[in-house]
């Protein structure tokens, strides 16, 4: 008598928005796959505190890894969106020079967009830098719509289920869980955002190491009724894309965020120099904060690679394990398109991967208040 083989399973660790979109990929490509999350629920680490901005790329650097799979990420992300009724603002995007200099950095942003094939103009009035395309959502609604559509065509999420042990074995890797679980798979993927690092450790992979680097916000509500129609963009920096100030799917504003580089992995709060940092340079360029009071503040931790960005590959300790590290500021526009790439590493590891499926539909969760308070109540940070 024939008897089948299972399928291997493969494992990704971490249920922030990039764990969610390759959970996704991987089961509408027919892979079996778990996701592994140590928090109680998902996206309740730097996917659940960011702007929630998807970018274009208009200026990410030609020819760069996370180039190629923001901008994959773009021709992925419409379908999808559409499909799970994930909430989106498409406000489009301005960035108004102030100097001379500010001048000739929209010019070269313009010719940066055209290398990567993104439509933007500069205004005459005032030689504004215009990127249509850029666009605000729910960031935790979009990893939550992923895992529930992944979940519909046959993955499975485990939550309170941090990786405490990988070992290797003839046939995959064994991974140990809080609460004693234990999964058998033939690959794992390192989705864990601020803790990939200590995952990696786990089978002795020390090539990279990844530290906090604290973003800070202030959420407005505008008098009047009044709304805020686009995303305003400051000049950036090498080190920064500096203060925005932004709309938010329910009619607020949004100032931020700052960059500092911490030691402190669960270190949530809001520094109260903060706000005088954040509220000069986002008055500058929107007014109408003038005199206002922040009605919430929040901060989040983005997974910043010591001397590293976007560590997309096989582990060199052992080849089943994927790391997907260091993946800063733009995992959320990029999510589909690191999906899309990482996949593509499995039929090495003898893994077979199918065709591409339209994603799952599923009914939206219902969100329990504004996504941006979700994280800092469960940290018990003071909302104000």
């Amino acid at each position: 008598m024939n008897v089948s083989t299972p399928p291997p399973v493969v494992a990704v660790i971490g249920g922030g928005v990039v764990g969610s979109a390759i959970l996704h990929t991987l089961a509408h490509r027919g892979v079996d796959t778990v996701l592994l999350e140590a928090e109680s629920d998902l996206a309740l680490a730097a996917s659940g505190t960011n702007s929630g901005v998807l970018h274009t790329g208009f200026d990410s650097t030609p020819g760069q890894l996370e180039t190629a799979l923001i901008l994959r990420a773009a021709q992925l992300r419409p379908t999808i969106l559409a499909a799970l009724d994930i909430p989106v603002l498409s406000s489009g995007a301005e960035l108004v020079p102030r100097s001379d200099e500010d001048h000739e950095t929209v010019r070269a942003l313009a010719a940066n967009a055209a290398a990567n094939g993104v439509d933007v103009s500069i205004r005459a009035s005032d030689g504004a830098l215009l990127v249509p395309g850029e666009s605000v959502t729910d960031p935790v609604a979009f990893t939550q719509a992923l895992a529930a559509s992944a979940v519909a065509a046959g993955a499975r999420v485990q939550t309170d289920a941090r990786v405490t042990a990988i070992t290797p074995t003839a046939g995959g890797l064994v991974l140990d869980t809080t609460g004693g679980g234990r999964h058998v798979v033939a690959a794992a993927i390192n989705a864990a955002g601020l803790r990939a690092d200590e995952v990696a450790r786990l089978i002795g992979d020390d090539s990279f190491e990844i530290y906090p680097r604290k973003g800070e916000f202030f959420v407005f509500e505008l008098p009047d009724g009044q709304t805020l129609d686009r995303i305003i963009l400051p000049v950036p920096t090498k080190r920064t894309k500096g203060v925005l100030v932004f709309p938010t799917l329910d009619g607020r504003v949004v100032a931020g965020p700052t960059a500092i580089d911490l030691d402190d992995k669960d270190d949530w709060s809001v520094r109260p120099e903060a706000e005088e940092e954040i509220l000069a340079k986002a008055i500058a360029q929107f007014p109408a904060l003038e005199g206002l009071t922040p009605v919430f503040r929040y901060a989040g931790l983005r997974p910043a690679g010591r001397d590293s960005n976007y560590v997309i590959g096989p582990s060199a300790s052992d080849d089943r394990l994927i790391n997907v590290a260091a993946i800063r500021s733009t995992g959320l526009t990029a999510s589909l398109g690191i999906a899309d790439h990482v996949i593509g590493m499995l039929p090495a590891l003898g893994i077979p991967v199918g065709e591409l499926r339209p994603p799952t539909r599923v009914v939206p969760r219902s969100a329990d208040g504004p996504w941006w308070r979700r994280t800092a109540a469960h940290r018990g940070i003071e909302a104000s």
